[in-house]
């Protein structure tokens, strides 16, 4: 009886410690994001000061036009509203378009071998995303078939 308690105890303890990791602390600014990613960057991509500059001013204007869309997204959403074929095709047609001024800044801002080690990265980035999501995918239908 005693060892059955214990282990009961044990189990519910480290489930409450397990779940209690999932505390988020403060959030960085966007400054300070911004800030790493050229330092990121800068590591990765060896780049000079100028490019740091040149780098932090497009991720700045970058990070303001995101900001102004997710704001306005999250009024929508308040407020009820849903979003139309139309409006969903603009924004995404937007977004694309803002991705395509980025590459072509990056372009101007890098040398040809700092841009093509930029553009794996993303791809790095890219298909790590992707597969997380997949799994994700995976433990809901897993999570589904069980419940049914």
């Amino acid at each position: 009886m005693k060892k059955l308690i214990l282990t009961t105890t044990l189990f519910v303890s480290t489930l409450t410690f397990a779940q209690e990791g999932k505390k988020s602390g403060e959030k960085l600014t966007q400054e300070q994001q911004t800030e790493l990613q050229v330092k990121n960057m800068t590591l990765q991509l060896d780049l000079d000061e100028k490019q740091q500059k040149e780098i932090k001013s497009i991720l700045v204007e970058q990070n303001k036009k995101r900001e102004a869309k997710i704001a306005a997204l999250k009024k929508r959403k308040e407020k009820g509203d849903t979003l139309s074929a139309d409006e969903k095709f603009a924004i995404k047609n937007e977004m694309l378009d803002d991705q395509i001024e980025k590459k072509a800044q990056m372009r101007k801002v890098l040398k040809p071998e700092q841009f093509l080690k930029w553009e794996q990265n993303l791809e790095n980035r890219r298909e790590k995303r992707n597969i997380k999501r997949q799994k994700g995918m995976i433990k809901r239908k897993k999570a589904e078939s069980i419940e049914k």
